[in-house]
């Protein structure tokens, strides 16, 4: 026997409900890591991703740190090496070639590095930026085939090469490939050395790992993002394995300042003001006299 349809509670009270129901978007709200205020998204995002208030400095994608370095948010993407997809068919949890595929879909690059080359109050620069969400920026055969283009970009244009690094280090996937890098990208700093071109390193949150014993820490000038964490070690690790309390602070940019390893902290609203008085100093340029590279979409 088919029981009757209640009429009050199965028609009248999902219609009534649907009356009242609000769609609120997931990411509305950001809450700030030091002091837990939630603050709207959008506000965020218009502050260069850093909580009004408490100053904290969140992590930012490559092509927003792209966007807000450049001139009028414009420049022209350097295209990158290919190189083989999955050299040791590497798996652990999942195949290798299936976290490619969900990082790319997740952030729209190939991987974990974007360049470009435009001007930077006034002056051209190239300027190479890590995406962290991209397998926590990890360097691999890629990264570092990126990294090396954007060194003979820099070599072929005659600019300073500024460098914004985020990466949790080597990339376990492709083993001693991804550590081949290291060399391979300190030979490409080499060549600038060697062709008087600035090599400016902004070590944003967090820059450790191999990343951090190769071409993050060879710059000529290093900058460091308020609270960044920059190691080859984290703190845990070395806390376990010395069995002692570290300083407060420690591996932090404010530290490593004081004890010379970072020449200057800067917060990111003057970052760009703070690099194009750097290279027009150590290029002797003018403004005026820089030639202007051809404007492309951001």
């Amino acid at each position: 026997m088919v029981e009757p349809m209640n009429w009050i509670s199965e028609v009248v009270r999902p219609r009534i409900k649907t009356l009242f129901k609000r769609e609120t978007p997931e990411n509305l709200w950001v809450k700030c890591p030091d002091t837990g205020q939630m603050v709207f998204h959008k506000e965020v995002e218009a502050n260069h991703w850093v909580i009004p208030g408490s100053e904290h400095h969140l992590k930012m994608s490559a092509t927003a740190r792209l966007k807000m370095m450049f001139d009028e948010g414009t420049w022209i993407d350097v295209a990158l090496p290919e190189v083989a997809t999955d050299p040791l068919k590497f798996r652990d949890e999942k195949r290798y070639v299936d976290r490619l595929k969900e990082a790319r879909a997740k952030t729209g690059l190939q991987d974990a590095f974007k360049i470009g080359f435009g001007r930077v109050g006034g002056l051209p620069m190239t300027l190479a930026a890590q995406e962290f969400g991209f397998m926590a920026g990890s360097l691999g055969m890629a990264a570092g085939e990126a990294f090396v283009r954007g060194a003979e970009t820099a070599l072929e244009k005659r600019t300073p090469y500024v460098l914004f690094s985020a990466s949790g280090g080597a990339r376990m996937q492709e083993g001693i490939l991804s550590l081949m890098q290291m060399p391979r990208t300190t030979v490409a700093v080499r060549r600038l050395n060697a062709a008087r071109l600035p090599y400016i390193v902004v070590l944003t949150n967090p820059t450790t790992g191999g990343v951090t014993a190769s071409y993050a820490m060879l710059g000529d000038v290093h900058l460091a993002e308020p609270g960044a964490l920059i190691c080859f070690a984290g703190p845990r690790v070395i806390e376990q394995t010395i069995r002692e309390k570290l300083p407060d602070g420690f591996q932090r940019a404010e530290y490593l300042r004081e004890h010379g390893m970072v020449d200057q902290v800067v917060h990111r609203h003057a970052l760009k003001e703070t690099i194009t008085r750097l290279c027009g100093l150590l290029t002797n340029a003018a403004t005026s006299d820089a030639p202007v590279p051809a404007q492309a979409a951001a």
